[in-house]
């Protein structure tokens, strides 16, 4: 080797030769980590950092990520959902099922016999259809009002929690409930002469009117008194025909017990999954259930304020005591939302009243009436709200926030 070089001795004309040799021939340093490292006319790639969670680029991808969290949350329990909804409305044709988990087999048996598998998922295209849009604004809503509620780990209280849970179920049921009432009305009908499509079901709904008065006449009432019978149901149809566009109103029934029940729904479910994650990332836990930092992809968000992403398994738990936990708080709520949901096909078809369906349940079944199907709920419930958050939860270390 020439002493030039030994004595790293560098003759004038290296100084023409490309940038990139004379670096790789300088000695004393460590091997480059991009081809292009030490070179000025070459920017070095930085790393992504924080999106800012208040952006519209944040808004858009939390949304598409709760709007995938919630599809794939209904998909996974649609049999069970419908079974339950056949349960809690009391239909006719399944009612002598009812209390057992026979009659869970039973009911699916019978429904896949005489409709086929598609039978279990009836519905199912209007609850994709209302879960994709309910899903995203519920997600985007809570991290939105979580932002601006609980500013710093100072405010990181189970009160502020559950007021940005219970705030954003409001927010996204206000904006679907028409989408909510066409699913249930779906799931309801056991018919098997003509398919029952989603045109026809809103048609429906929208026509249903609730039935005039009849006044009560015997055989010897006057005829005065047949006359103005026959005056009053003459008034009450053109009524009827004249408030037609009032029918509008009938893709909001249950809507009271739900806002109503969506305050501990939402907010008790939100607040269950940040605290099990919280325990989850306890340091002498978190060894075992939080992803090292290896084993997140490399499109995780940077951000140190955000907490560590948890494995898989530690994940589902979480999102399954949420389940648990929400069901059991608001399902009498939604039993008595079910009831006025359907109103119009059972019964006499008048609207139902929340105070007239407590009392019809209470007749009918006493308290117990109200947590019919519930066992049902816990099985619904808990596979369906950990997919939700693990969902979720993944989709926006997928999408980079």
């Amino acid at each position: 080797m020439p002493a030039s070089i030994a004595g790293r001795h560098v003759d004038n004309t290296e100084t023409n030769r490309p940038r990139e040799m004379i670096s790789n021939a300088t000695a004393g340093r460590e091997p480059a980590i991009y081809p292009t490292e030490g070179l000025a006319t070459v920017p070095l790639k930085k790393p992504r950092g924080r999106i800012d969670n208040k952006s519209w680029d944040y808004v858009m991808r939390s949304g598409l990520a709760g709007g995938m969290a919630g599809c794939a949350a209904k998909t996974i329990v649609a049999p069970l959902d419908r079974v339950k909804i056949l349960f809690q409305t009391s239909n006719p044709q399944f009612a002598k099922y009812t209390g057992s988990w026979f009659g869970v087999l039973a009911v699916m048996r019978d429904i896949r016999s005489t409709s086929g598998i598609r039978g279990l998922f009836r519905g199912h295209s209007a609850t994709l259809l209302k879960i994709f849009p309910y899903a995203g604004i519920k997600f985007l809503a809570y991290e939105q009002i979580r932002a601006r509620i609980i500013k710093d780990q100072t405010q990181e209280t189970p009160l502020r929690r559950l007021m940005s849970g219970s705030l954003a179920g409001i927010v996204s049921t206000v904006l679907t409930y028409p989408l909510e009432v066409i699913r249930v009305r779906l799931a309801f009908e056991t018919k098997e002469k003509g398919r029952t499509s989603l045109f026809k079901i809103c048609k429906t709904i929208y026509r249903e009117t609730p039935p005039a008065p009849a006044p009560t006449l015997t055989a010897t009432s006057s005829p005065v008194a047949r006359t103005a019978a026959s005056t009053l149901n003459a008034t009450s149809a053109t009524v009827q025909q004249v408030t037609r566009v009032s029918g509008l109103t009938n893709f909001f029934r249950g809507f009271v017990p739900t806002l109503v029940g969506m305050l501990p729904y939402a907010g008790t479910s939100f607040l269950t999954h940040d605290m099990a994650g919280d325990l989850m990332r306890h340091p002498r836990l978190s060894i075992h259930t939080v992803q090292q930092p290896t084993q997140r992809p490399a499109s995780a968000s940077r951000d140190s304020n955000k907490p560590p992403p948890l494995t898989w398994w530690a994940e589902l738990i979480t999102g399954g005591l949420a389940g648990i936990v929400s069901q059991t708080v608001s399902y009498p709520l939604e039993v008595i939302r079910r009831r006025m949901q359907v109103g119009g096909v059972v019964g006499d078809g008048h609207r139902l009243r929340m105070l007239e369906v407590i009392r019809r349940v209470l007749k009918e079944r006493g308290w117990r009436g109200f947590f019919v199907g519930l066992s049902i709920g816990y099985v619904k419930m808990v596979p369906m709200t950990a997919t939700s958050f693990f969902v979720y939860e993944r989709g926006k270390t997928w999408l980079g926030i």
